[in-house]
């Protein structure tokens, strides 16, 4: 039997009973609250670093926002992924925020080491 299509709009359903998309949803959160708590950090180095923190106020910003817009995608292709027994590892992703983070980290040693 056919399984129907969902709407875009509602939550894929899945039968996991240890919630692996729920977890990985919440990792993300946590992800995104670090990197808003490294942003209003870098607004603090504003008065003694100069304007050049607002790069890295920038960048964890666009990364944080980028996590939270992909959010509702993620967990319904987890979701699917767990029905049809396909879970494919999000490399893209995760590729993603290790770049942006080590390109945050480098940028913010630039400013610690070099600028001052």
């Amino acid at each position: 039997m056919a399984r129907p299509e969902q709407d875009r709009n509602t939550s894929a359903a899945h039968e996991d009973p240890g919630l692996q998309p729920e977890r990985t949803t919440l990792a993300w959160g946590r992800t995104v609250l670090a990197l808003i708590t490294a942003a209003a950090i870098c607004l603090r180095w504003i008065a003694d670093h100069g304007v050049f923190v607002l790069t890295l106020f920038a960048l964890a910003v666009a990364t944080g926002a980028a996590i939270c817009l992909s959010q509702r995608a993620r967990y319904a292709r987890s979701c699917r992924g767990i029905t049809d027994e396909t879970v494919a590892a999000d490399a893209a992703g995760v590729l993603g925020l290790a770049t942006a983070t080590a390109v945050l980290g480098l940028l913010g040693l630039y400013v610690v080491v070099i600028l001052t």
